[in-house]
């Protein structure tokens, strides 16, 4: 027996990996995996090249769970280590063997681990690990590495074994949940669900059937192999059909619906990248959707926090990034910011929009129906992102209310005759609620107006930005002040009553009705009209929705709109003007208020039951 301390700075090393060296202590499970592949890789590597000359065999790695003696055990049939192995590797804390390797075979980029810390993750989670270890050269006897926590260790010769290592954990008092089956098959479904070699954990059962007559079918006990070692992010874009790209994307998200397209991502210049891409089917839903993809490092699970690699609104889609080159921490739990992950992103948002292009060149009919679930998407991206911006104006899409899409150079073309105002500024009118906002729609559409539906959770801002960035163009709700005065007709339209009829008309309004209105006007409009319409100032409705999206209690701000009275409507210039008592005049102007109020939505509560009940004593 051989007994000696680890070359280490400090005594304080293993309190230090304990506390504060990963953010997760789930951590450990994934990091001795990622070894155990790494000496599997190696031994491949070895096989290939000539150098290993015997039978690979079977390179299974094994996860060992005995409960009752409290260990855990990570079991490889790759590479192993000699006894000079075991001292230069494991006993000298961040010498890491594979950097050691890579510089011997600079083109196998398949080695995961960088930093030599990963195994002593281990004592996170374990008061005592042990390693036995045979070298794949045969001449070297089987070795016994055991440590309890502390810079002392053993090292013994064993009985000969098969080629490998074994890290055997005995788990402390105080992380028993991983002497749990269902524990441990979470962080492997977790952390090692894409490894590049196969992984086995216990047994699985499973029915088998002869024929379709077989009603119940014999139970088969087959190996639990817990990974995928060949996703298709690593495989060539021409050789993967439609139904393996759907079917990966069931893999990483049971019982989603199916993404619309995705995007196979390939480059090994001037980083190396794999990885999908997925579409999914968004509608309305931003926060739902977000943080759906995974980042891995040659396959190795990372984190699904990507906002470092990944603009803000491509976290959207779903799917898998695959790089060598991002800069992890020592831990490889935090992304850490240079110059690939700025390349890195900014290929991404290239190929993302290059795609949508495609699509809606080649595909436009196909792009108009997924419009509704891509527009939060792609509205979201032009306003993040200056560059995504330049690209997706050539085919973000503008929904009119008969259900035609247009471009926006497409939809300025289609209105610049009728809905351009006194300041030659093009007017898009638009409602964000079809239903509630229909006579509106109606009213506009029977002057020969376009309106277009912009009910998004984006859209306040999506027009915001398109007010700033194109030339002459305002919008403008349906239901605005603005609305009446787009074409001159409107505004020389002679009334019926007299201006001191007119006067009086609107006296008994001010007069009588709640003074939340801020403000009362009569104006000479077609006798089809309403008697009185409710108009919002565009200015303040937008501010006011801006503030509401933030999150901010609007509550508290009394609503601001207007009141129009329409003076040639016969409800108004004949019933209304000509009434000679007072009290009834009051409760007519009130009920043609309360209906104006009811077409915006805006009756509610106590206000809609007595007005219901006003209705039903004037048809009695």
């Amino acid at each position: 027996m051989t007994k000696g301390n680890i070359s280490v700075q400090t005594e304080n090393i293993f309190p230090i990996i304990k506390q504060f060296l990963y953010s997760d202590q789930e951590i450990f499970l994934r990091e001795l995996i990622s070894n155990a592949v790494d000496a599997t890789s190696k031994i491949q590597t070895l096989s290939r090249k000539g150098v290993y000359k015997d039978e690979l065999g079977d390179v299974t790695i094994e996860v060992i769970l005995d409960k009752e003696a409290k260990t855990l055990t990570i079991r490889d049939k790759g590479v192993g280590m000699t006894e000079a192995e075991v001292n230069k590797y494991l006993n000298q804390v961040a010498f890491s063997s594979a950097q050691d390797f890579l510089e011997k075979y600079k083109n196998e980029s398949s080695i995961i681990g960088h930093f030599g810390l990963g195994f002593y993750s281990a004592f996170m989670v374990a008061d005592k690990v042990e390693v036995v270890t045979q070298s794949h050269k045969r001449k070297d006897r089987t070795v016994k590495w055991t440590c309890e926590g502390d810079p002392k260790y053993t090292l013994d010769k064993v009985d000969k074994r098969e080629r490998g290592s074994d890290v055997i954990l005995h788990v402390s008092d105080d992380a028993t949940e991983y002497l749990e089956e269902s524990r441990i098959q979470q962080l492997l479904d977790k952390y090692c669900k894409f490894l590049p070699v196969e992984i086995k954990f216990g047994t699985k059962t499973e029915k088998v059937y002869k024929d379709d007559e077989d009603k119940e079918g014999t139970d088969v006990v087959t190996d639990n192999i817990v990974n995928n070692p060949n996703p298709i992010w690593k495989k060539a874009a021409n050789k993967i059909k439609d139904e393996e790209y759907k079917s990966f994307y069931n893999e990483l998200y049971p019982f989603s619906q199916p993404p619309m397209f995705w995007i196979h991502l390939n480059i090994d210049f001037p980083f190396n990248l794999t990885g999908v891409l997925y579409f999914p089917k968004i509608n309305n839903s931003m926060e739902v959707q977000k943080n759906k993809i995974q980042l891995y490092s040659n396959q190795v699970y990372v984190t699904d926090e990507v906002k470092e690699i990944v603009p803000e609104f491509l976290t959207l889609l779903h799917g898998v990034i695959d790089s060598p080159d991002i800069p992890l921490n020592v831990s490889r739990s935090y992304l850490q910011s240079d110059q690939n992950v700025k390349k890195i992103t900014s290929y991404i948002t290239k190929k993302v929009a290059e795609k949508l292009s495609k699509l809606f060149k080649k595909k436009r009919e196909s792009y108009e129906e997924k419009w509704n679930d891509l527009s939060v998407f792609v509205k979201y991206g032009m306003v993040s992102d200056e560059k995504f911006y330049e690209k997706a104006i050539k085919f973000v899409l503008l929904e009119s209310t008969d259900g035609k899409y247009y471009t926006v150079d497409e939809y300025r073309e289609k209105i610049k005759a009728a809905q351009t105002d006194k300041y030659e500024k093009q007017v898009f009118l638009y409602c964000n609620n079809k239903e509630e906002q229909a006579s509106y729609v109606s009213a506009a559409k029977d002057k020969g107006y376009d309106v277009l539906v912009m009910d998004n959770v984006i859209d306040n801002h999506f027009m915001q930005q398109l007010e700033q960035k194109l030339d002459k163009v305002t919008f403008v709700r349906v239901d605005s002040d603005i609305v009446s005065n787009l074409v001159q007709k409107d505004e020389t339209m002679e009334s019926v009553l007299s201006e001191k009829e007119t006067e009086k008309v609107l006296g008994i309004f001010k007069e009588n009705i709640a003074a939340e209105a801020n403000r009362f006007e009569m104006k000479a409009l077609s006798p089809d009209e309403p008697p009185v319409i409710i108009t919002k100032p565009e200015f303040m409705r937008r501010m006011a929705e801006m503030q509401r999206l933030q999150g901010m209690d609007m509550s508290i701000m009394p609503e601001s709109y207007n009141v129009i009275i329409n003076s040639n409507h016969t409800l108004v210039a004949e019933k209304l003007s000509k009434m000679r008592n007072d009290e009834k005049k009051s409760e007519f102007a009130n009920y043609l208020y309360q209906l104006a109020l009811l077409n915006q939505g805006m009756l509610k509560g106590e206000g809609l039951s007595k007005f219901v009940a006003r209705s039903i004593e004037f048809l009695k």
